[in-house]
């Protein structure tokens, strides 16, 4: 089938990521024809996409020329036989299967041989809602994020039986309106929403087995590894609603894939009706603003209890991390303390590391070396851990001026265990072919705001380290949620960069 270079487009679906296609096509050039069942709908849409626009013009942001030839690229119309003459029709229509096809099937009588049928689908198969075209060779999936203008990303997604060209004319035109656009296989979740499993579920079973609270989770990940929001925020804002359905649905998908595998404590809270800010309640109380989480303040822990006698370091990082750190103390150090060992974890809890070297488990609390030593330093009390033992290894941490937060025995800490999954289901995503190395990396910043991709991440940890991270973990769980990527130990064995 020929391809030319798309001038004329049709967008189904008024609502906010209809109205957010149309306004970014419009922006690159192609005249839009924005139409929805609901009377008046698309009119309405484009009131809005106008009153954004103008207040963009307002604030210097663009001139008001440009702002009045963009929206004189749209016309609202009220029914689908308008769109007879347009290149590409992108449907944004509800998320299930069968209103797809059949809008699909309606579509394919009214556009030319020759015009792409895009789908704006999230997590619904490309080919399955291909199967009802009769040429589903022009059929692909076209899945931006909200908010669609500030949002640079499209993932394009190919059917079974989709033409290449109809792929490339795609591409093209999402460098068009200024998006990155990352090309995925038509998997579960595709790109983005398969790659940010490990964030929500992870952080979730950690809650399950008492490793920490809700808001020490949060803090933990936000402040040592960079993360703009913790895991039950970003739920939160999402909606519990939505979150959770995904994560059963990609499991599911996936045939029950144990490192996709949801909670029973987000089922419970869904049926609950705690669904996050849209609820006022969810993980947190929104009923009022000032109850947004924040990580606690330095005086709130154990900053004023006594300090050990002696300090003991054990498996520190490759930058003596936690030694300066206790050397920075050293004169406040009381003679007649009690003697304090901290154990660097990687991968590995504080029962195991302190049998292993056969210590006194009471006198030890580890830490992660690896994340947050200058930030936020995570510490890790086993079951044996006395009192005064968890209360000098924080007034310690304090003394030095950063923040601190003692959580329970857990295989890899907190950041370890979370990033060390994100950079294994990076892995199996381009194992499988996927996506592209480039294209995952950018996908998960761009579409997920991460600090970093998954195989940056890896890269910086390093692929054996992660490695080790993982197999301790499976080793001591006997989980198979934690089993390595063959992709990602063949290789971290070979020495080979992931990216």
């Amino acid at each position: 089938m020929s391809r030319g270079r798309i001038e004329k487009a049709g967008v189904v679906g008024a609502g906010v990521m209809g109205s957010g296609i149309a306004e970014v096509l419009a922006a690159a050039g192609v005249d839009v024809m924005i139409v929805d069942e609901a009377p008046g709908k698309a009119a309405a849409a484009l009131d809005q996409i106008a009153s954004r626009q103008r207040a963009r013009a307002t604030a210097g942001k663009v001139s008001a020329e440009t702002v009045e030839k963009l929206l004189a690229r749209i016309e609202p119309v009220e029914t689908l036989d308008r769109l007879a003459g347009t290149d590409l029709v992108v449907e944004a229509i509800i998320e299930r299967l069968e209103p797809k096809r059949q809008l699909i099937g309606t579509l394919e009588k009214i556009v030319g041989p020759d015009a792409i049928i895009a789908t704006n689908t999230s997590s619904l198969s490309v080919t399955a809602i291909a199967s009802a075209a009769s040429r589903p060779q022009r059929v692909a999936g076209y899945h931006f994020f909200n908010p669609v203008p500030v949002m640079k990303l499209v993932e394009v997604i190919s059917g079974a039986r989709t033409a290449p060209e109809v792929e490339h004319a795609l591409v093209d035109l999402a460098t068009r309106f200024g998006h990155r656009p990352v090309i995925a296989a038509d998997t579960p979740g595709f790109i983005v929403n398969h790659a940010g499993r490990a964030f929500g579920t992870e952080a979730l079973a950690m809650l399950r087995e008492g490793v920490a609270s809700i808001d020490d989770i949060d803090a933990i990940l936000r402040d040592a590894a960079g993360f703009r929001m913790g895991p039950f925020e970003l739920m939160d804002l999402t909606g519990l609603d939505v979150s959770h359905p995904v994560m059963e649905s990609i499991y599911n998908q996936f045939y029950q894939d144990p490192r996709y595998r949801p909670s029973v404590i987000a089922a419970r809270r869904v049926e609950a009706g705690l669904l996050g800010r849209k609820t006022k309640r969810g993980f947190y109380d929104h009923g009022d603003v000032r109850a947004t989480p924040a990580a606690k303040p330095v005086e709130a822990v154990g900053a004023e209890a006594a300090l050990p006698g002696r300090v003991t370091v054990i498996a520190d990082n490759e930058a003596s991390g936690m030694q300066e750190l206790v050397d920075s103390c050293a004169a406040d150090l009381t003679i007649d303390g009690d003697h304090l060992i901290l154990i660097g974890l990687e991968g590995e809890d504080v029962a195991g590391a302190a049998v292993r070297l056969g210590l006194p488990a009471s006198l030890c609390v580890g830490f992660d070396p690896f994340f947050g030593i200058d930030r936020h330093v995570t510490l890790v009390a086993s079951a044996a851990t006395s009192d005064r033992t968890r209360e000098a290894a924080l007034s310690l941490v304090h003394r030095a001026g950063r923040k601190a937060t003692m959580v329970e025995d857990s295989c890899g800490a907190v950041c370890q265990r979370v990033i060390a999954m994100i950079v294994n289901i990076g892995s199996e995503i381009v194992e499988q072919k996927i996506a592209s190395a480039p294209d995952l990396d950018a996908a998960v910043r761009l579409g997920l705001g991460y600090p970093l991709g998954p195989l940056e991440w890896g890269d910086k940890i390093g692929p054996k380290r992660v490695l080790r991270i993982l197999d301790t973990i499976y080793d001591r769980t006997r989980d198979p949620r934690y089993r390595a990527s063959l992709w990602l130990r063949r290789r971290a064995e070979l020495g080979l960069s992931l990216q």
